[in-house]
Parts: C-alpha cells; sequence; structure tokens
C-alpha cells in the first residue's frame, strides 16, 4: 500500500506524455481529428449504417481504448534514414490530420443517404470543437418528415408481362403507405429482373424499369408510379415487346482452355458423341462419362431460359473435383420463324492425381515425438468426379517418467486409412428426381490404426458411410452417419499396468481398457450467416453460426439381442462375437456470434451444450464420446482435460485424466477482438464451464449433475491472446487464468481470482484457428 502514490504518479506521468506525444506530427495551423460522431435529433432514425458514409475517420484504438498504432508512429524520429524510425512508421498509424474538403463530402454523402431513406427535407449540419490541435467533429442530423407513398400505379407497355408478373405479385416490396425509400425501389426493379430472366426474358434486365414520383406540396406524400419500358437494344431501334427465349440445344465442351479465347469458333474440339441429345465435344478422350454431365446440368433444351437454372448449373459442376472450372456461354440462333438460344458448357480440367507428404513435431506433457504421413488422391477415379484417397502414417514419442517395472519407454503409432467420395446420393430404390435434387455426396471410408506403449498395445478399426449436402446459398449443411462401426481392441495389456489401475473399482477406467464395439448413426446440422464467403480471417463480420449434432448406438444391436433372447455375458452386457457394444444417446448444440463494432474491433460470443446418456448395454460411455474440459477450446484457464467434473479435483499430479471425463457438458466464452498491426491480432476472452456425469462414480466424487448445485461448479476463466492471421489460418496463442476454481467449493481458493498466483493459475496455449 505504501507504494500506491508511486505507482499513481508513474500513471499519470505517462498519460499525460501520451497527451503531449499524440499530436507530435500535426503540422501547425493543422488538427488531428480526435473523434467523429453522427448525432440525431429523430431517435428514429438510426445513425449506425450512416457511419459508412463518412469518409474521415481517427486513429484506430486497440479494443476501442488506446490509440498505440498512433503511439507508436509517434516514437520515431525525424530521421527516415534510420531502420528504427522507418520500421516504428511501417508498424504504426500515421496521423489523421482533419480535412475540411473530406467533411463537406461526407455531410452531402449523408444527406444523400437520407434522401434516399424517405427524408426528402433532411438536414445535415457540422459541429466543431477544438482543443489545442485536436479536433472532435460532429454531424447533427435533423432528418424531418418521410415521405410516404399515397398512391402506387404501374404503367407496363408490354401487355404479354403483365400476366407474368401478376402471378408473382405477393412477392412486391411496393405497397401505399410506405416510406418513399429509394433503396425499396431499387431492390423492387432487381426482384422484378430476377423473375422475368427465369421466365426466359434472356436480354431483360434494370434499364428497362423507371419510376416516376409526384410529391404533393406541403403533405410529404408520394404518387409513384413504376414504368416498365418496351425493348429497343440501341437508340435508333423501334419499340418492340420483349421476347421470351426457348433454349434450342446444350452443348458440352470438357477441354476448355481458360487461358484461350471463349469466342466460340476459336475453341478446340477433336470429336463428339451425342448422349441423349446432348452434344459432347472432347479433344484427344472424353474424361467424364456422359450421363455426369447431363446429371448435372439443370439447363434442358424446349425449356425457356432460367437463370435459376444457370446458378444451379455452377454450382453443380462446381461440386465436380475433376473440374477446375465451369463456364456457360449462350448464342442466339434463328429456328423457323423464332429465336433460341444454343447453350455451352464450358468445362476445364483439374489434375486428377497428387501425393501429399506430411511432417509434424508432438510434445506431450513434455515428451518430445515426431509424426509423418503420405497420401495420394485421384479426383476421377471412375470417370465420374469420384475423389479417392489412401493415406499411411507413422509416429514415434519418447515417455518419460513413468512410474512402474515397464519394458519399453517409446510410443509408436502406425496407421492406414481411405476413402472414397462420389458427388450424388448413392442408395437404392431412390428416384433420379430425388437425388438430382438433394445434390449430397457419399463417402465411404476405411481407418486402421496400431498403437504400442509401454504399458499396452491396442487396435483401431473403423468403416463409415456417410451423405453430405448444403443448401440456401451454401448457408445450411446436413450430414448423415448412416452407418459407422469402431472396433477397439487391446491385444496385449502389461501386468504392472493391469494390476495397479484395470484390477480396481475403478468401472471408468476399466471400461476404456476393454475390447468393445460402437455401431452408431448420426445426424448433423450447420448453419453460418455468411454462407460459403466465410473464411478465417473475416470473423470480425457481423455472423453468427448454429452446429446440432445427434447421434445413437447399439439401439438396433440391442433390439436384435432381445428378440432373439441372446444371453448376457458374466458382466451382464450382450455382445457380438464375445466384444460388448455400447449403447448410448448423444446431443451437442453450438452457437457462436461476432459483433462488429468497427473495422478492427469485434466482440464474439459462444455456447455450447452437450448430453450423452449411456444405457440398456452400457453404464459408462465409450471414452471416444466422452466429453472433457480445459483447453485451448474450452475454458482456456486450465489445460486440456484438466476441469471437472463437477467440483471432483482430480488424481494426485493429474495422472489419470480419464477420471476428468464427464457426461455432460457446459462451455460459454465471450471475446473482445482487436487488429493491432500487420498480421498481429489481439484478444481479451472470459470463459466459463464444467462437465458432470449423470451417474455417481465412486473415483468422480463431485462430479454428479445436481441441478441444486451444478451452477456452484461453474468455473470462471480470464486471459489475453495474441493471433497470426495469415488469410488461410491462424496461428494463435492464448494465456488464461483461473477466477473461480470449482474444486474447492468456498474460501481463497474457490475464487483465485482475488488473490492470483502466476505459477498456480496461468495456463499457456497455442492452436491453430478461432476457438469458435
Amino acid at each position: 500500500m505504501k507504494r500506491s502514490p508511486q505507482i499513481c504518479l508513474v500513471f499519470f506521468t505517462l498519460l499525460a506524455f501520451y497527451s503531449c506525444s499524440v499530436t507530435k506530427y500535426v503540422p501547425t495551423g493543422s488538427y488531428l481529428l480526435d473523434e467523429v460522431k453522427i448525432v440525431s435529433k429523430d431517435k428514429g432514425v438510426k445513425t449506425a449504417p450512416l457511419k459508412n458514409y463518412v469518409r474521415q475517420n481517427p486513429n484506430t484504438k486497440w479494443f476501442s481504448l488506446v490509440r498505440v498504432p498512433l503511439y507508436t508512429y509517434n516514437l520515431s524520429g525525424r530521421d527516415t534514414s534510420k531502420w528504427i524510425n522507418r520500421l516504428l512508421r511501417r508498424l504504426g498509424d500515421e496521423p489523421a490530420i482533419y480535412e475540411e474538403e473530406l467533411t463537406v463530402r461526407s455531410q452531402k454523402e449523408i444527406q444523400k443517404a437520407l434522401n434516399n431513406l424517405g427524408y426528402m427535407g433532411a438536414d445535415v449540419k457540422i459541429e466543431k470543437k477544438i482543443n489545442k490541435k485536436k479536433l472532435k467533429l460532429t454531424y447533427v442530423i435533423n432528418p424531418g418528415n418521410p415521405y410516404i407513398v399515397k398512391s402506387l400505379k404501374y404503367d407496363i407497355r408490354d401487355k404479354s408481362i403483365i400476366p407474368i408478373l401478376k402471378e408473382d405479385s405477393v412477392n412486391t416490396k411496393l405497397r401505399e403507405g410506405m416510406m418513399f425509400d429509394i433503396n425499396v425501389l431499387d431492390a423492387e426493379r432487381q426482384r422484378i429482373v430476377n423473375y422475368l430472366q427465369n421466365c426466359g426474358y434472356y436480354k431483360f434486365n434494370k434499364g428497362f424499369i423507371t419510376y416516376t414520383a409526384d410529391t404533393i406540396r406541403n403533405a410529404y406524400e408520394v404518387n409513384l408510379t413504376m414504368h416498365l419500358l418496351l425493348y429497343k437494344a440501341f437508340p435508333t431501334d423501334s419499340l418492340k415487346n420483349h421476347y421470351q427465349y426457348m433454349i434450342n440445344q446444350v452443348n458440352f465442351i470438357t477441354d476448355y482452355d481458360v487461358l484461350q479465347s471463349s469466342a466460340l469458333s476459336s475453341l478446340e474440339v477433336n470429336d463428339s458423341i451425342h448422349y441423349k441429345g446432348f452434344p459432347v465435344y472432347y479433344k484427344d478422350k472424353l474424361y467424364l462419362r456422359p450421363k455426369v454431365l447431363t446429371d448435372n446440368t439443370y439447363i434442358q433444351p424446349n425449356r425457356l431460359y432460367n437463370e435459376r437454372s444457370i446458378q444451379n448449373t455452377y454450382s453443380s459442376f462446381g461440386r465436380l473435383s475433376a473440374l477446375k472450372y465451369t463456364n456457360i456461354l449462350f448464342s442466339e440462333t434463328q429456328v423457323a420463324d423464332s429465336s433460341k438460344l444454343n447453350c455451352y458448357i464450358l468445362l476445364t480440367k483439374s489434375k486428377h492425381q497428387s501425393v501429399a507428404f506430411e511432417l509434424e513435431g508432438t510434445n506431450s506433457a513434455g515428451d518430445l515425438g515426431a509424426a509423418a504421413s503420405v497420401s495420394f488422391q485421384h479426383r476421377n477415379l471412375f470417370k465420374g468426379s469420384e475423389t479417392f484417397m489412401v493415406k499411411l502414417r507413422g509416429a514415434y514419442e519418447a515417455i518419460s517418467g513413468l512410474q512402474g517395472n515397464y519394458g519399453s519407454h517409446d510410443y509408436t503409432e502406425y496407421g492406414a486409412e481411405t476413402s472414397i467420395n462420389f458427388p450424388s446420393f448413392l442408395f437404392p430404390f431412390l428416384s433420379d428426381k430425388f437425388t438430382r435434387g438433394i445434390r449430397a455426396t457419399t463417402e465411404y471410408g476405411l481407418q486402421y490404426s496400431y498403437q504400442l506403449r509401454p504399458e499396452f498395445s491396442r487396435t483401431i478399426a473403423s468403416t463409415s458411410w456417410s451423405y453430405k449436402w448444403t443448401q440456401h446459398r451454401q448457408k445450411t449443411q446436413h450430414r448423415i452417419d448412416l452407418l459407422d462401426i469402431s472396433y477397439i481392441y487391446l491385444p496385449w495389456i502389461d501386468a504392472t499396468f493391469k494390476e495397479t489401475y484395470l484390477d480396481t473399482s475403478n468401472s471408468l477406467f476399466k471400461y476404456s481398457y476393454d475390447n468393445h464395439l460402437i455401431v452408431r448413426t448420426g445426424y448433423s446440422y450447420y448453419y453460418n450467416s455468411l454462407g460459403g464467403v466465410l473464411q478465417n480471417n473475416t470473423a470480425m463480420a457481423n455472423s453468427y453460426s448454429i452446429r446440432m449434432n445427434f447421434e445413437s448406438a447399439g439401439n438396433v444391436l440391442y433390439g436384435i439381442s432381445n428378440l432373439i433372447k441372446q444371453q448376457k455375458t458374466n458382466d451382464g452386457n450382450y455382445s457380438i462375437l464375445g466384444i460388448a457394444y455400447a449403447q448410448y444417446l448423444k446431443g451437442d448444440f453450438d452457437f457462436s456470434k461476432n459483433i462488429e463494432i468497427d473495422k478492427i474491433n469485434s466482440f464474439a460470443f459462444h455456447a455450447a451444450f452437450g448430453l450423452a446418456y449411456p444405457y440398456g448395454n452400457s453404464t459408462v460411455l465409450p471414452l471416444e464420446k466422452r466429453y472433457f474440459s480445459g483447453g485451448a477450446n474450452s475454458v482456456r484457464g486450465w489445460s486440456v482435460r484438466t476441469l471437472g467434473p463437477g467440483r471432483f479435483k482430480g488424481d494426485d499430479n493429474n495422472t489419470n485424466y480419464m477420471n476428468q471425463s464427464g457426461d455432460i457438458k457446459l462451455d460459454l466464452s465471450m471475446e473482445y477482438r482487436s487488429k493491432l498491426f500487420w498480421k498481429l491480432q489481439g484478444a481479451a476472452f472470459i470463459d466459463a464451464g464444467n462437465i458432470w456425469t449423470i451417474r455417481k462414480y465412486e473415483n468422480q466424487p463431485g462430479g454428479d449433475f445436481q441441478l441444486n448445485r451444478f451452477y456452484k461448479e461453474i468455473a470462471f476463466a480470464y486471459g489475453l491472446g495474441l493471433r497470426l492471421d495469415f488469410n488461410y489460418f491462424i496461428i494463435r496463442f492464448d494465456g488464461g487464468m483461473k477466477a473461480v476454481d470449482p474444486a474447492y467449493p468456498s474460501g481463497k481458493d474457490h475464487y483465485p481470482i482475488l488473490n492470483p498466483s502466476f505459477s498456480r493459475d496461468f495456463t499457456f496455449h497455442f492452436a491453430v484457428g478461432y476457438p469458435f
């Protein structure tokens, strides 16, 4: 406490220094733009969207608090020949000098935006507050009364279009009594264009739709008329009705080179075939079956031109790994007395075969190791764009610190996996209409792994059969695991390990080292509001995502066992070939949301809940299906698998992480994210959560879920993080501190935030990608 005055003095001295140095490079007679605000006298007008029209903004602040980039720039000297000065300026942010011209432009842009919203009499004033060499700028908005559409009329001169538009009139964005919003009027133009282009009007565009607005004096009302003009390709042409185009012929050109001209006369083809009325042209050898081409196009001869079918065709061909690019062209042709469109689908072949090699280093609690893998991929195995993959993997780790009489101190692993992916929904008795409509991919997979440790050897074999598909512009993804079979077999267990751990009453630990079989089915749902455009580096944007997963295991086998009255084993379980199978239900829900504050700052929230229930043939979940807490993607004040369940403290020295597993999981996180400089980003976070068991287990005292105390057992952590954003992936460093420790029911140990100890409470995490 005696040092508090000195600390305060140092703090205020630094604050004064920064206050003085912030205008170091502001020229005489100029001002540093310190703040920009938009204020509206009408609370009904939101100012947040209007910030996009401001042409000049102040220097950015880290975490919306401190202008560190500006201070960094000001630390540089005036001699730019010195490397340190150039580096500081490159890392920093040059002072935002107030410019009157940009302010006037912003004023006009804001006023124009208000006019477009229907506030035709809006007024925008500029207010400035100057303090020494700093300037605070405020745009004061007085929107006035909005103009309202009193009457709405249509002037459609092409009478053949009138009945077509009436069929879709329920979706119109215009109505009497609406605000005279230019943005809505333009959106209605685009809606009509989209609809007519889906009805055969190939040459229709927004230029054929105009508006006339007559205002009523002193009434803030508008008489609105929408005009749909007749067709005229050139100013000298005569007016005529718009023409509905039919598709004449759909042609496939499979060896298109994107570097050559897209003119049809320049395309190189050597041979062709006809399949179900579709000409297929190729250069040397046809690398895709014709049926694959026709199954993936929605453009059909003798049907009206439809823009939606073109986009669906692009999307469908984009799923085929055998293709690199797809381009669709149309040319007008005269058939008898009518004009029709010939369609040309130009396909560019991808590289079908590739080999990849991966090398990685590992560090498990100080034990160093290495792993290597080699994989081969064929993207067109049966000339149907099937993706075949085979991968071989090996790993080694030097194990130290084992207590007991173990023969070996090394860990080795050998594994292989293979999969084949078909770009269609393969299932018997399904119609072509259904499979074309769902656009799913079918995947079959096989995996095998052999692990040898000083304590045991383990073999894991699995096979899977699943379907995946996307909907709604790639925003929604579905996955069905129709069948997933995993077999875990332990051919050898060290006698010391067996005596120490398995011949005890620890049912959780013992079950994890029994041979067992998992036969499961599942369904997963994922939705992201940004859809397919979401990348790792766009987490700053406003978006949210929802993940849900449900799976079931052992129910069919249990029903069959009951039906045939199978005898149970000595452990009271049904088995197949002497191997007990797992039976459980499991469900997960995950929600994440990103809120953009400004260009460099955002707030992220995450909530996840999971519940798994073993029953029937199982009293304990398989190890692979249990929940763990702590780690880089959970409560970051704890290392991975060291938190919970409930108020369980864990074993001595945390030697048995399997005791720290559960059937219920809760994760809550909040992050404030800020772009710093270069590729570097910062984060401040608060995490909360824990796991619990459904049943009481002797070796997990206090780990069971109880409604009257679970909220007291939620752990809390806080911390800071650094992230390197390389666009395609994120490298993340997080440091978490314990805030509330449920392992201690009360007292100062329960609240380490009040008495923090770095050696006791701090945990460092290294990971790839955002935590959520």
